[in-house]
């Protein structure tokens, strides 16, 4: 009896059900014994059928990973019984935001953006785990670099930063 080959989107599928968390194109190719091109064309395919569906395929950095689609927050929170109302203070959101838009981005560079000191801010969004540490600058005293995590993308129901919405021209918000 011989077995019959199983198409590479499904393999795909199962693999980043069983992921810990999101997995590079060259994990999946090696665990697939499959191109990394053939691994993209598949993601795609899969991020395609996901769009009226339960779930979405979550890129960031180069990994990807199978997570819950937004609009079905609410449901999943009340069935792992979750509190979601976690609030960040204005600064935390500013600091956020530079993060989203400027990263990868030093703490000298978002104090120089908002004036003041941005420690506490960046403590909090690191032990919410929104922001991480994406290495350290070429900068005099090598400087911490951050950039936003995957959860990050969760919690705002982002696929990727492409879908930031477009930063305004100065003057814009004003004119409106």
């Amino acid at each position: 009896m011989q077995v019959k080959p199983r198409p590479l989107q499904q393999r795909l599928e199962a693999v980043l059900l069983a992921a810990p968390g999101p997995a590079s194109l060259e994990q999946l190719a090696v665990a697939l014994q499959v191109s990394p091109a053939l691994v993209n064309e598949a993601l795609e395919s899969l991020e395609a059928d996901y769009r009226s569906r339960g779930l979405r395929l979550q890129r960031h950095r180069g990994r990807a990973q199978l997570t819950t689609a937004p609009e079905y927050a609410e449901d999943v929170e009340r069935f792992l019984q979750l509190d979601s109302r976690t609030r960040l203070s204005r600064a935390a959101v500013e600091v956020l935001a530079i993060i989203g838009y400027k990263q990868p981005v030093t703490r000298p560079a978002i104090d120089s953006i908002r004036g003041v000191n941005s420690d506490a801010s960046l403590k909090t969004l690191l032990r919410h785990g929104l922001i991480e540490e994406t290495g350290r600058s070429a900068g005099p005293g090598r400087p911490i670099l951050y950039g936003t995590s995957p959860e990050f993308l969760q919690h705002f129901g982002l696929n990727s930063l492409d879908e930031l919405p477009p930063l305004a021209e100065p003057g814009e918000a004003e004119a409106n």
